[in-house]
C-alpha cells in the first residue's frame, strides 16, 4: 500500500474507503458501526476509540497501527515494533512457541540496541576519571 499523504484521520480512512471501492454504508456495515458515526469520524467531527480504529481497519484490510498513528494514538516511532510483532504473530507458517522465541529474541536485540544507543552517564564529568586526576 501506497503512503499517502492526508492530514488528519478522517481524510485517510476517507481516501481509504475510496481506494477499497467501499461506499460509506459498505464500511460502516462491516466495521460494525453506524453509518452517521462512520460520516463524522470522516470529517473530522469525532475522533473515535482504538476499538473502533481497529475494526475500521480490519474492514478495511489495512494495518491498524497505521490508523492509531494518524489519529495520534500511537507514536510513528513504535509503529515499527507493532507492526513487526504483528507479522510475527501473523505468520501461520510458524508454532506458537515458535513465534514467542522469535518475540524474545527481538525483545532482546531491541535492549541491546537502546543501551548502545543511550547517552552516557549525564552526572559523570566530561572526559571519565581522567577528568578528576589531570596529568600535568
Amino acid at each position: 500500500m501506497a503512503s499517502l499523504n492526508v492530514g488528519n484521520l478522517g481524510e485517510y480512512l476517507r481516501e481509504q474507503r475510496r481506494q477499497a471501492q467501499l461506499s460509506l454504508r459498505q464500511l460502516a456495515d462491516a466495521a460494525g458501526v453506524a453509518n452517521p458515526y462512520l460520516s463524522q469520524i470522516e470529517r473530522g467531527l469525532r475522533k473515535p476509540s482504538a476499538d473502533i480504529l481497529q475494526q475500521l481497519a480490519k474492514a478495511l484490510r489495512i494495518s491498524a497501527e497505521t490508523l492509531y498513528v494518524q489519529a495520534g494514538i500511537l507514536d510513528e516511532r513504535d509503529r515499527d515494533e507493532v507492526e513487526t510483532r504483528a507479522v510475527i504473530l501473523g505468520d501461520p507458517s510458524i508454532n506458537e512457541r515458535q513465534k514467542q522465541v522469535l518475540l524474545q529474541i527481538y525483545d532482546s536485540f531491541r535492549k541491546e540496541n537502546a543501551a548502545e544507543a543511550e547517552p552516557a552517564d549525564p552526572s559523570a564529568p566530561p572526559g571519565g576519571d581522567d577528568a578528576m586526576h589531570p596529568t600535568n
